[in-house]
């Protein structure tokens, strides 16, 4: 059944490749070789056995290809196809059997042999890469069809220890169309079947060509204003549309849009105008711009007819209008009309031609192209005392040297300064006279301006553009003769008289000397004059600016070389401005420290939409982005006249675009509203018909109101049921003649902002109200969380491919523990784009350009492979390639000036790994491509590998790194950093604490480098130290201990002032907290007198200030709050070090510290200890750590009574879970078998564990005698909450965390 369905599917498709080719194979023909020798010709030939007619490919007669003359300077090879042809691609070899072939070569092409234009790939004169060798065949398809007569090759590098040598093949097909020659005054009106045509969809096509850079292509118009009108201006091609404007001028339908540059080059141009409604594609020679017409209307409502060529009478009586077109057209379609054909057979009015022919004539100009190493040398008359010369040029540089020719006596210089026309001329009769004159402006400007400088008797003149009016005079002061030879482009051998060259770049033509036109034809044939590097017979200039790379609106400015954008005041930067000099969202801006305020954001990145401003509130855990209104506080609503409702227009500082992207990234938005009212009703009853009601987002309709949700026409107070009056769901719609008020918050995001509000119930006697729409208000951007989690080597997400863009951006966040992955991978035929991570170090932005690959790698001085946040950003514009890491470490580099403006990328754009490349490993959150958000979440769900979110371990089980602890992700499991706590183990359970022997003391010194503060933002607790001159006004003591034995000092903090902080244990046990800040003749105590602290049982002390505030929690009963007395002062001057188990310190120390709790000492067990975040025990028992400690006796670790920790294991769905074979994890799971047990062996398993239980039995009996005959102290140990003798033991039996008893550490030291 299956292949049954497939069937007629494949059959199509064969057809339909089948199709296609044989479409591709009409235009495949073989083009060059069945010509006869007659059809080739070229500059020279090496000899005759070497001529032009033998360059046919795979042939080997003659000499076996064509070879020029070493001495010619200009070498070409001219093909004659005889008519008009399509050439689609062009293949080469060497020359047969020989060291000889072409390694690159340009081609031009032209109808009539004269005016040549090369051919241009990407906005550039394309160099074509030749052969390696004589026998193979290098065949190129050309990216745009080639439509001439004549193809002229021209080779620019030769083989190495060879000479120039080719033969060639063109392949492509027929053409032929009908050409209409417009001489400026007829124009052909193309008349509709009927009178008035309403049209949805126009389909417009013609081919022109023209050295005119002002003229009227098409023109039409409808009695209601609707137009479409092609117009040539300065060269440029202008479209101009309207669909209709509305009676009021609300809408305007005007919308004009120019394409091109230069177009008065002789040369055919294409045109292509498709229009669907308002959608517009206009395409100008392989450029496509696509647009939309303003207003709302779709159709084109003409009047009669369209026409061609120029405005018919009517419309330029009434609009104006422009300039008839002069030049030639062809191939002039309208809706699948075919026009040109219908006025060669006569069925079109023709009546205004003076003479219509249907052939285009050709131009007698000669241009000259001159490039940076180009001069152009003509003879003149000598000795003459009339200098006169005139010309025309265009070019795009400033500056450069137009003409210099020497005088008998001195030389004369016409160039460009600045942009303007500037003579300088110095006669040497008397003394060096100078001249200077100048006239003009901003002549680089691409267009064609005339020069005529005219010298005789005793003045001279300048005038530019042919503009008398403005003609420059200056004197001359002595006769001037002439020396005979002119030299024009700037660049020739240089004369003792001459300045430092500054060649000319572009072209000239109409040369004039001595007011005759120069024989540039002689010059080319050699017969007068001289050249070199000069293109003769063409103007390859190059506009640069079009189509515009600048992009948002930036500048574009030119030389004839290369072009660059002016980002000032775009919100822009980079070569192109394409990349948004803002971050994304208020939530991008909190990430980087920035604090409440007003930001610009710009939250489709590179998008089209331009940044905007809005207020940051970064008070809150997420942000708040507040957009404000144009309505003021409580605005009091009248009614104008007898209408009964007023309108309201909330206009917000941002468009609506802008609006949007805002509401569609937020997590929740809300937006205030409130009416106040007096007899004046708001919603009427559920089920009425609303009094007011507002307009949101998309032009809706919306009649619920603060407080309340659509579809519930409530105001807050009839959804929480307490309005004024009962009956009523507003306390407006009571319709009181006091003043209420319904207020509440819009929360529905789809629908906000508010746009436009309507109250309809103001109008009647004693009606009042006041509006209050406050400013919408969003929190969080789920843009910049967007992310998915990537568990497996092999697995990917998917999207569409990038388009042909020719700048492409990538911004993404990622965070890994693994040192190599692909992060994203988009591949073409030819073309590809990767990132990479690299050595967990490295990152990699690496594609194709043309056929060569271009990699940007950029180091980071730290891991990347850390578990951290990283962001990368990459962008590709025609200009430059860049690669960003974290903001800080940025690669740039130049694109190859002869490369492709556009990657060809056709597979799907693969996020991880494809192509059997290794895949990436961890999160990816963020991820932009050219302004646009790629929703990984969303693509996430349902594919295997993948988890939407940043989900790893730690998010299923980072709580289980208790006390502070870091949860650090990992390939396959997760682990704990326990270094910013007091506790160690897998997962900082783990008491650090350490037995004390009599005599023993630990200290730990504050050093002055680093502040407290410091040490909870990632050091290590155990290695840094307050500062000596910190004042402390908040501290925070933890720690854990075990003694029998009393008095005895447990923690002491001193100073370099008398200021000190002491836990002691008093004689009886009890627990005594010292306090001396200054301030007060004794230090503040506190007293816990009814408990016995000394009784070998684990307690904490929780003991933190703050101020004079002071809080102290013991084990497990409640807090108790003390405060210090007003006189004493709040602040802990100066800290200097900690003491643990006994103080030994010089300088003033209270006596009574001394006296009563200093000897012999504390003897027992102290963990957990932790001031303000530094671990002075942990730091003394981690010998490899370094801190400022010392020790003092014997200091044994212990863990001081902890209890084991009982951890869940991971579960079955962990989301980063590859494969359960080889994982590490930091705890172990037990296993069972799934079947019976063999009774025997149960047997045999209870004999050995009752004689495992015997024997330790006997060891528990044998250690603690032992412990009793030492006499160190004994452990009353907890039998149960039942048989505990006070409060706290019974809290410690039943507390899991006090369940072993410190007799490890006497087991620890005996061993």
């Amino acid at each position: 059944m299956m292949s049954s369905l497939l069937l007629p599917v494949l059959c199509s498709i064969i057809i339909t490749c089948k199709a296609a080719s044989s479409v591709s194979r009409r235009c495949e023909d073989i083009l060059a070789t069945p010509l006869p020798y007659s059809s080739f010709t070229s500059s020279s030939v090496y000899g005759q056995s070497y001529g032009a007619g033998y360059a046919k490919l795979n042939r080997n007669q003659g000499a076996g290809g064509w070879s020029p003359s070493d001495t010619d300077r200009y070498q070409w090879l001219q093909v004659d196809l005889g008519a008009r042809k399509q050439v689609v691609a062009i293949a080469t070899q060497g020359r047969y059997s020989s060291s000889d072939w072409t390694s690159k070569y340009q081609l031009l092409y032209s109808d009539t042999q004269k005016n040549w234009r090369p051919y241009l790939q990407d906005g550039n004169i394309w160099t074509f890469e030749g052969n390696v060798n004589s026998e193979g065949v290098v065949r190129y398809q050309l990216q745009h069809t080639i439509l001439a007569r004549y193809i002229r090759f021209v080779p620019l590098q030769k083989s190495q220890g060879g000479r120039v040598g080719v033969r060639l093949e063109l392949y492509g097909c027929s053409y032929w169309a009908d050409v209409i020659s417009f001489d400026g005054h007829g124009i052909i009106p193309y008349r509709f079947r009927s009178k008035k045509m309403k049209i949805a969809k126009d389909v417009i096509a013609l081919k022109f060509r023209t050295t005119v850079g002002d003229g009227v292509l098409l023109h039409g118009e409808g009695q209601q204003g609707d137009y479409i009108s092609l117009e040539l201006q300065r060269a440029r091609l202008q479209l101009s549309i309207n669909l209709g404007s509305n009676q009021y001028g609300s809408i305007q339908g005007h919308t004009s849009v120019t394409s091109g540059s230069l177009l008065d080059d002789d040369h055919w141009h294409n045109v292509v105008i498709q229009r669907y409604r308002r959608n517009v594609n206009f395409t100008l020679d392989h450029h496509v711009h696509n647009f939309r017409t303003n207003g709302e209307f779709g159709h084109l409502d003409l009047d009669y007819e369209i026409s061609f060529g120029g405005l018919p009478p009517s419309a330029k009586s009434s609009s104006g209008g422009g300039e008839n077109f002069v030049g030639c057209m062809e191939g002039i379609t309208y809706n699948g009309d075919n026009i040109t054909n219908l006025v060669r057979r006569g069925k079109v009015d023709t009546s205004s031609f003076r003479n219509l022919t249907f052939s285009c004539a050709e131009s007698n100009s000669f241009p000259v192209f001159f490039n940076s190493s180009s001069f152009l040398q003509f003879p003149g008359q000598t000795d003459s005392d009339t200098l006169s010369v005139s010309l025309s040029f265009r070019t795009w540089n400033p500056n450069g040297l137009l003409l210099f020719t020497a005088l008998a006596d001195g030389w004369v210089e016409v160039g460009m300064t600045e942009g303007k026309i500037t003579v300088y001329m110095n006669v040497t009769q008397k003394k060096n006279t100078h001249i200077d004159i100048s006239s003009g402006s901003s002549l680089n400007d691409g267009q064609w301006h005339s020069v005529h400088l005219n010298a005789l008797e005793n003045y001279a003149m300048l005038t530019v553009d042919g503009d008398e009016a403005s003609t420059v005079r200056t004197a001359i002061p002595v006769q001037i003769m002439t020396g005979g030879t002119y030299y024009f482009g700037g660049y020739f051998p240089q004369t003792t008289t001459h300045t430092p060259q500054r060649p000319f770049q572009g072209c000239m033509q109409m040369i004039h000397i001595d007011d005759h036109l120069a024989d540039l034809r002689a010059v080319e044939q050699g017969l007068i004059g001289s050249f070199e590097n000069v293109s003769l017979d063409m103007c390859a200039i190059v506009d640069r600016c079009v189509p515009n790379h600048c992009e948002h609106g930036s500048r574009c400015s030119q030389t004839w070389d290369a072009f660059s954008c002016n980002c000032t005041g775009t919100g822009y930067t980079g070569a192109t401005c394409h990349t948004s000099m803002f971050q994304q969202s208020c939530e991008d801006y909190k990430h980087q420290g920035k604090t409440s305020g007003t930001y610009w954001i710009d939250p489709d990145g590179s998008g089209p939409i331009r940044p905007f401003k809005v207020m940051c509130d970064m008070t809150e855990e997420k942000v708040w982005t507040t957009v404000k209104n144009n309505l003021a506080t409580q605005t009091s609503v009248t009614t104008a006249g007898r209408e009964e409702s007023v309108v309201l227009q909330i206009s917000y500082n941002v468009t609506h675009e802008q609006l949007f992207l805002v509401t569609s990234s937020a997590e929740k938005c809300e937006q205030y509203v409130a009416y106040a009212c007096r007899m004046s009703r708001l919603l009427n009853t559920p089920d009425g018909e609303a009094f007011t009601w507002w307009v949101g987002q998309a032009n809706e309709k919306h009649s619920y109101w603060g407080g309340s949700g659509p579809g519930i026409q409530k105001c807050a107070c009839g959804i929480e049921h307490n309005c004024t009056d009962p009956k009523h769901d507003c306390n407006c719609d009571a319709d009181s003649h006091v003043w209420r008020e319904d207020a509440g918050l819009l929360v529905y995001k789809d629908h906000l902002p508010v746009r436009q509000v309507v109250v309809g119930d103001t109008s009647r006697a004693g009606s009042d109200a006041k509006l209050t729409v406050g400013p919408l208000r969003c929190q969080g951007d789920r843009n910049y969380w967007n992310a998915a989690s990537f568990s497996s080597p092999a697995s990917f997400l998917h999207f569409s491919s990038f388009r042909g863009e020719t700048s492409i951006d990538v911004s993404f966040y990622f965070k890994t523990s693994s040192s190599h992955g692909v992060f994203l991978e988009n591949s073409g035929s030819s073309d590809i784009l990767r990132i990479e991570l690299r050595g967990g170090s490295m990152v990699s932005f690496s594609f194709d350009v043309g056929s060569e690959r271009m990699e940007l790698i950029v180091r980071s001085p730290l891991p990347l492979n850390d578990d951290q946040w990283h962001r990368v950003e990459a962008e590709k514009n025609v200009k430059e390639v860049v690669l960003q890491l974290d903001g800080l470490h940025r690669e740039v580099r130049l694109t190859p000036p002869q490369g492709p403006t556009k990657l060809e990328l056709y597979s799907n754009l693969y996020v991880g790994a494809s192509g059997g490349q290794r895949g990436f490993l961890g999160c990816i959150r963020a991820l932009k491509m050219n302004g646009f958000t790629l929703n990984l979440e969303e693509k996430a769900r349902g594919t295997p590998g993948v988890n939407p979110g940043c989900q790893g371990h730690c998010q299923s089980y980072g709580t289980q790194c208790k006390n502070g602890g870091k949860c650090v992700e990992q390939y396959n499991t997760y682990s704990c950093d326990c270094s910013l706590t007091a506790y160690d183990g897998p997962f900082c359970t783990e008491d650090v604490g350490a037995y004390f022997e009599t005599g023993t003391l630990v200290r730990y010194d504050f050093l002055p480098d680093v502040a407290p503060s410091v040490v909870q933002e990632g050091k290590s607790l155990s290695g840094v130290g307050v500062p000596i001159e910190a004042n402390l006004t908040h501290e925070e003591l933890i720690f854990s201990f075990s003694t029998s034995s009393a008095p005895s000092i447990l923690v002491y903090i001193s100073s370099r002032t008398q200021d000190y902080l002491a836990v002691v244990l008093r004689h009886n046990g009890t627990l005594q907290i010292r306090y001396r800040l200054g301030g007060l003749p004794e230090p503040f105590t506190i007293n816990i007198d009814h408990r016995n602290m000394a009784n070998g049982q684990p307690h904490t002390v929780n003991l933190t200030r703050n101020l004079r505030k002071i809080r102290l929690q013991l084990d497990h009963y409640p807090a108790s709050t003390y405060t210090l007395p007003a006189a004493s002062d709040s602040e802990f001057n100066l800290i200097k070090s900690l003491f643990l188990g006994k103080v030994f310190e010089t300088g003033q120390i209270d006596p009574i510290l001394i006296e009563r709790y200093n000897t012999p000492g504390f003897v027992g067990c102290l963990s957990r200890v932790e001031l303000n975040g530094v671990a002075p025990l942990k730091a003394a028992l981690r010998s490899g750590q370094a801190a400022p400690i010392s020790t003092h006796g014997i200091l044994v670790p212990s863990n001081c009574g902890a209890s084991p920790l009982t951890i869940s294991p991971l579960a079955e769905s962990d989301p980063w879970h590859v494969e359960t074979a080889g994982a590490v994890f930091p705890f172990s799971e037990d296993t069972s078998s799934s079947h019976g047990v063999n009774r025997n062996s149960a047997v045999i398993g209870g004999v050995v564990a009752v004689v495992i239980f015997a024997i330790l039995c006997i060891m528990v009996f044998v250690i603690r005698h032992m412990f009793r005959h030492k006499g160190s102290y004994h452990t009353n140990e907890a039998k149960g909450a039942e048989s505990a003798d006070c409060a706290d033991a019974a809290i410690i039996v039943n507390d899991p965390a006090f369940t072993e008893s410190i007799d490890e550490s006497k087991k620890e030291w005996f061993i």
